[in-house]
């Protein structure tokens, strides 16, 4: 509401913010109650709760993030590779080429906007608190070689590959992972 105080004179800010105040009471309660009805459906089932539980393990990784994660792939049955969930999320990167053209490397445009949102934001917070992440970040945007977007982008495929490596494996995000040499 703060936005219209620099358009608006001080006294029809202060009415509009009060015949709006009630309303935006209203939509924070029913707010409320979905994110409830969520969580105890999510609480309800055990391969739901499993699920949400390996992917909410992956640093950066949120409760609504997770959420829209195994909506958006049927609890991982419709989309079951990283791949796959990397091209539909528009985070796989695709060369423009044809025949002698050889363009630059995009992304599709395509993509389900908002996963793509949610993994954006799910980035920022992984290269802000995951050392391992933020260390590759200012690495790649060091070197000169790509942009701050394309950096977070990759940061984007690496939050899938490990949820959906978890996933598959059934294992929850280690941080020290060792692989077992036999």
């Amino acid at each position: 509401m703060g936005e219209n105080n620099a358009f608006l004179s001080k006294e029809i800010a202060k009415e509009n913010k009060k015949l709006c105040s009630s309303s935006l009471k209203a939509i924070d309660t029913d707010l409320a109650k979905a994110e409830k009805a969520i969580d105890q459906l999510i609480q309800s089932d055990p391969q739901l709760r499993r699920l949400f539980d390996l992917v909410t393990s992956v640093p950066g990784v949120g409760k609504i993030t997770a959420t829209q994660v195994i909506i958006c792939t049927n609890e991982f049955k419709n989309i079951d590779t990283a791949k796959k969930f990397a091209c539909y999320s528009g985070v796989a990167p695709f060369k423009k080429e044809s025949g002698m053209y050889k363009g630059k490397t995009m992304v599709s445009n395509m993509a389900n906007k908002k996963v793509k949102m949610l993994l954006h934001l799910s980035a920022l917070v992984a290269i802000r608190y995951n050392q391992e992440i933020k260390d590759y970040y200012r690495r790649k945007v060091t070197e000169g070689k790509k942009n701050k977007m394309s950096v977070i982008n990759a940061d984007r495929n690496k939050l899938i590959l490990r949820i959906f490596a978890g996933v598959n494996r059934d294992r929850e995000y280690e941080k020290n992972y060792a692989k077992l040499v036999a």
